[in-house]
Parts: structure tokens; C-alpha cells; sequence
């Protein structure tokens, strides 16, 4: 099991010009603002030939989230074990385990792993997988195949449980992740991780080549934002 001694982690230091954290801090405070004001009943989605079932205490699916999930869908093979990291409604566990891996799923919000419990139920693949609590690897101690990570974007403090989907206070858990996902990465194994412009992917890419790892784009969506260009991408990491 890693540690998770934040003293151990080397500390957040922006890739983004004061200009770019306010503008990032508008479309967060925006986007909460619009999550506290939608409905609090749970939101069913069709989505890649799954039904999900998200209840508003937990990160709805996206019109970015194909990105990922269809990655999953191309990269998964049959009896490989994959963990899926911040499963939340648990969807991208569900794609790996329709695909006929074996999947550990694990969150840190209880409400989530309660939703990812029963969207693997409904869509008939309960045997396998795997639900647990874990605060990143906390409580996992075996190796992976592929791990899946769509992590907050934002690095503000969370205000609520469904804030620490979107936002991880100076990146503690990203940087947490990519010290210590070597560790749980068996003989070859690789990562899909997803992120966007709206947050600070300067440093992701800088922490992903400080932790010795390589990657590639699989999946980007150009968009623009209040007039800026954004970009959401997968990428395979190895």
C-alpha cells in the first residue's frame, strides 16, 4: 500500500499566467454554481450503449466524457484487471467489465460508490466488479493491467463532496496518483487519463514526464469557451 504523506509529494507550482488561473476560477465558479442549481433528482443517461443512473450528489456524464469511455471501450481486452480511479457513477468500470475485464472501482465519495454499485448491477456486470473506498491507492494492493483516471481538473479547495469531483486542493491526489501508479501497474501495463484545458494541464504533462512516464493523445475535442480555445484529451500513458 503507498503512503500517502503529502510531505513526500514535491508541491503544486502553476503552469498558467495569473490572467489564466482567474479565467479558470470564472468557469469553475460558474460551472458550481450551475451544479447547485440543477435539480437534486437523479439524472438517467443512454450513454455508449449503457444506462447510468447519477444522482445529484455525484459528476453527471459529460458531452466530453465519450472521450474517455470510448478509449476504455477501444483499450480494454477480455480477462485483463483494470482499476478505475474516482469511478464516480461508476460508468468507465462498467465499459471495462462489457468488454470482459475484471475491474476494481474505487471513490472516496460514499454516495458514488453507492450509485457505481448499482449501475454494475443494472447493467449485468456484478461479478466483475470490484467496489471499494479508497482516498487514491489507500486500499489497494494488488497490480493493474489498465488504469483509468479522469481526474479533477481544478486545484481549488472543495467546498462539498461533489466539488471534490471537479476540483483536488492543490492537486494532492494527482500528484499522489503519479507518484505512486507504478507501483500498481503490472509488467506492461498502461494508463488512460483524461484532461482538459480548463484546468492545468501544463502541469499534468509536466508531472506525468517528473514521474519518468510517457504518453500519447488518443481522443481531443476542440471547443471554445467565452471566446477561448479549449481542448479535452485522452491520453494512453505508459
Amino acid at each position: 500500500m503507498a503512503s500517502d504523506d503529502a510531505e513526500t509529494l514535491t508541491p503544486y507550482v502553476s503552469s498558467l499566467s495569473a490572467a489564466e488561473v482567474d479565467r479558470i476560477r470564472r468557469w469553475h465558479e460558474r460551472a458550481y454554481a450551475d451544479s447547485r442549481a440543477r435539480p437534486a433528482s437523479e439524472q438517467t443517461f443512454d450513454y455508449l450503449g449503457l444506462s447510468i443512473v447519477v444522482p445529484p450528489e455525484v459528476q453527471p456524464i459529460t458531452p466530453t466524457s465519450h472521450l474517455l469511455g470510448e478509449a476504455v471501450l477501444a483499450e480494454v481486452h477480455s480477462h485483463e484487471h483494470v482499476l478505475d480511479m474516482g469511478t464516480g457513477s461508476g460508468v468507465n468500470a462498467v465499459l471495462a467489465a462489457t468488454n470482459g475485464a475484471h475491474v476494481v472501482a474505487v471513490d472516496i465519495n460514499p454516495t458514488a460508490l453507492e450509485a457505481a454499485r448499482a449501475n454494475v448491477e443494472r447493467n449485468g456486470v456484478s461479478e466483475r466488479v470490484q467496489i471499494r473506498r479508497s482516498d487514491v491507492f489507500s486500499d489497494i494492493d494488488e497490480t493493474f493491467d489498465l488504469i483509468v483516471f479522469d481526474p479533477p481538473f481544478r486545484w481549488f479547495r472543495p467546498r462539498d463532496v461533489l466539488e471534490v469531483a471537479t476540483t483536488d486542493e492543490e492537486y494532492r491526489a494527482m500528484r499522489t496518483f503519479f507518484r505512486y501508479a507504478r507501483q500498481y501497474l503490472a509488467p506492461g501495463g498502461r494508463m488512460l487519463i483524461f484532461f482538459g484545458t480548463s484546468g492545468d494541464i501544463g502541469y499534468l504533462q509536466r508531472l506525468m514526464t517528473e514521474e519518468g512516464f510517457a504518453w500519447t493523445v488518443v481522443a481531443q475535442l476542440a471547443g471554445e469557451k467565452d471566446g477561448v480555445a479549449v481542448e479535452y484529451s485522452t491520453f494512453r500513458v505508459t
